[in-house]
């Protein structure tokens, strides 16, 4: 499943973050990639160590974490360290796949879904889209500034070559509640349902105390907190 969520939807929060990021420092993206991954990455990766980088990472997994859509579709167990990536004029990601564990000690993850904030305009850059190959088909993804696209770590994806102006985007992995993606997507169709209903239907309905009993007897089963 691959997902696009309006992330950052109010403009001025948008434009504050656009700030800070602005007092970043910057050094070679190929510090952060594997051993493959290294051999076709071109950018620059925020130096997030000092406490403007921290409070700004702390800000921006605390808006993802709270993200209904993001915990209805993810189900998510733990969040990696985030990433802010810049991409100038001539850099991009050549096709790799994400490797499959993260971190070390407390703070490792198993990937099971990556994500992709866009925190730079489309229009403010030219190439950069998100190109995230599945099987048979290849689908390109330039989010608005504020969106965030949620798809497969184990998907081939790759970042076009930018041929004009600056592309930042925040990036991190999640591992899931829900291991298996069909169970994952099964569940997330059940909340959209859920959510629809509440709207239509008394709380205290019939249909939707089955549907309440339905979801939780589901992560009973297949969720590993």
């Amino acid at each position: 499943m691959i997902l696009v969520v309006d992330a950052i939807p109010d403009p001025d929060h948008r434009a504050a973050i656009t700030e800070r990021i602005a007092l970043l420092e910057w050094r070679d993206g190929r510090e952060t990639a594997g051993a493959v991954a290294r051999a076709v990455k071109r950018n620059e990766q925020a130096a997030m160590e000092g406490p403007a980088g921290r409070a700004l990472k702390e800000e921006l997994s605390r808006i993802l974490a709270d993200h209904p859509v993001v915990r209805a579709a993810a189900q998510p167990r733990r969040f990696s360290s985030l990433l802010i990536s810049r991409t100038g004029e001539g850099g991009g990601y050549g096709a790799h796949v994400d490797n499959a564990l993260m971190g070390k000690g407390a703070g490792r993850v198993r990937t099971d879904l990556s994500f992709t904030l866009f925190l730079t305009p489309p229009g403010e850059y030219d190439g950069g889209e998100l190109a995230i190959h599945t099987a048979g088909t290849t689908q390109e993804v330039k989010g608005e500034a504020g969106s965030m696209v949620l798809y497969p770590s184990g998907a081939i994806h790759e970042v076009r070559p930018v041929t004009r102006g600056t592309r930042i985007v925040c990036v991190g992995w999640i591992e899931s509640m829900i291991a298996d993606p069909a169970r994952r997507e099964l569940l997330f169709d059940l909340e959209n349902l859920r959510a629809s209903l509440r709207a239509q239907l008394p709380g205290q309905s019939a249909e939707l105390l089955t549907l309440d009993k339905t979801i939780a007897g589901l992560l009973r089963m297949w969720a590993h907190a």
